[in-house]
């Protein structure tokens, strides 16, 4: 099995790029430490490693006495046998691309978000911040993790993790043309540089992870 996690520090608290480091180590030794070499239970384990991640904020927070605690979104991707499983909480993403046609995206957990999906029932007034999360690893409250999978993988399918940065100035249609169209060495890092173009002096950090499955 494979793991291949992804986290962003947030800003407006205390020590972002030690939340994000934390957390990332929190999920790899977990995985060495119950990958033998296989996870037998997927899923519980991406929930239970990105808990852990939370309280070891928490812990550090309290170990420094900070005022406030480090915050951090988190998305992990498992592939094991010929499955990828998927994990997250906060607005770092994962797309899933087949063929041209984009056939998985993770919900962000954000006000904006949800406001999408609840306008397609009732009407809604004014659009949220993007930026305002309700969830993600640090908080005081239990963080809200969603998990998916297994989803069974075919022959180049095509995987991205990405950091805000990206999805906040490139469409969804444009990550997936790109993930479709070129290798993913020319496009992650293409996808990369036009966020950065897009965004300009304002752009955010712009992280990605892309992984292609070659055969089952």
């Amino acid at each position: 099995s494979g793991l291949f996690v992804l986290a962003d520090g947030m800003g407006g608290h205390p020590e972002g790029e030690v939340a994000s480091q934390l957390a990332l180590q929190t999920l790899a030794a977990m995985f060495q430490r119950d990958s033998k070499p296989t996870l037998r239970e997927p899923m519980r384990f991406l929930n239970e490693a990105i808990i852990a991640g939370h309280h070891q904020l928490l812990r550090y927070a309290t170990q420094k006495a900070l005022i406030d605690t480090p915050r951090t979104t988190v998305v992990a991707c498992l592939l094991q046998g010929n499955a990828a499983y998927w994990a997250h909480c906060g607005d770092s993403r994962l797309y899933m691309v087949r063929g041209d046609k984009l056939i998985a995206r993770t919900r962000d957990h954000s006000y904006s978000e949800l406001q999408e999906t609840m306008s397609q029932v009732v009407p809604m007034g004014e659009r949220f911040n993007r930026n305002v999360l309700f969830t993600c690893l640090g908080s005081p409250g239990k963080p809200v993790v969603d998990t998916a999978g297994p989803l069974l993988l075919q022959a180049r399918d095509r995987l991205l993790l990405c950091s805000d940065g990206l999805w906040g100035s490139v469409s969804d249609a444009v990550i997936a043309a790109q993930m479709a169209q070129r290798p993913i060495s020319d496009a992650a890092p293409e996808l990369v540089e036009q966020a950065l173009r897009n965004a300009g002096p304002k752009s955010d950090n712009v992280t990605v992870i892309s992984v292609e499955w070659e055969s089952a």
